[in-house]
């Protein structure tokens, strides 16, 4: 005789064994992705004599986000502009140094770092006091 009143059990072993090897096959690929941005270290172990021919570019940033570059002086929201004209008196391969106040905020020197290599420059580096 047919039992009517039995449920149907839904077997999720199956669905079990799939997540967990999609998990492992997630867990075993994530490491490999890697955002990988190509700067130029300095070497601090070598004695080395820095090359006089570049002229060097000294960036400031004070404490109400007014930067000075060489002679010039602009607000931050202008320097992307106007960073377009003064990098052509460059090389873009010369040293950039960015000295920028401590009480800034973070979004205020990416900026000021993004600018540099968006007007091409490669050779970009923090100045600190110590």
């Amino acid at each position: 005789m047919i039992n009517l009143d039995e449920t149907p059990e839904l077997n999720i072993t199956p669905l079990v064994d799939i997540m967990l090897v999609l998990l492992a096959i997630l867990m075993v690929t994530t490491p490999a992705i890697i955002y990988e941005e190509q700067i130029t270290l300095p070497d601090g172990s070598k004695t080395k004599v820095v090359s006089q021919n570049l002229k060097t570019l000294t960036v400031r940033i004070d404490a109400q986000r007014t930067v000075y570059i060489d002679q010039s002086n602009m607000k931050l929201s202008e320097l992307a502009d106007n960073l377009v004209l003064i990098s052509q008196r460059y090389d873009k391969n010369s040293p950039v140094y960015i000295k920028a106040d401590k009480r800034l905020l973070y979004d205020d020197v990416m900026f000021v770092l993004k600018s540099m290599k968006n007007a091409g420059f490669t050779k970009v580096a923090l100045e600190t006091n110590g």
